[in-house]
């Protein structure tokens, strides 16, 4: 297990970062990009972003960003096209992961 935790966290801080995919619509695909955000929009407004559990057991997360909900979470794109999230992503079920995302990258919370 350590092992893992070890490998996430280098894999997270070296290799590849994250980009941003923008789909039309209020709901994600359901096929979702392996490392890549999904952003929906509907109408030019937000509605939430979407990937896959970095921890890798494949889960599915979508994160609400339309204004006047709860919980609630804010994006935003750097020049390069990476995304950042605002909280941290704390999973209550299943894995249990708790990462943040900056400028693409997954940074882990111990």
């Amino acid at each position: 297990m350590r092992i893992m935790k070890w490998f996430r966290r280098i894999w997270g801080k070296y290799g590849p970062a994250r980009g941003l995919v923008i789909v039309e619509g209020d709901t994600l695909p359901e096929v979702m990009p392996f490392r890549d955000l999904v952003l929906t929009r509907d109408d030019g407004d937000d509605w939430s972003v979407g990937m896959r559990c970095p921890c890798g057991c494949g889960e599915r997360i979508e994160l609400m960003i339309l204004r006047g909900t709860r919980p609630r979470w804010d994006i935003s794109v750097s020049d390069a096209g990476k995304p950042s999230l605002h909280p941290s992503v704390w999973r209550n079920s299943g894995c249990r992961s708790h990462f943040w995302v900056r400028e693409g990258r997954v940074i882990w919370c111990e």
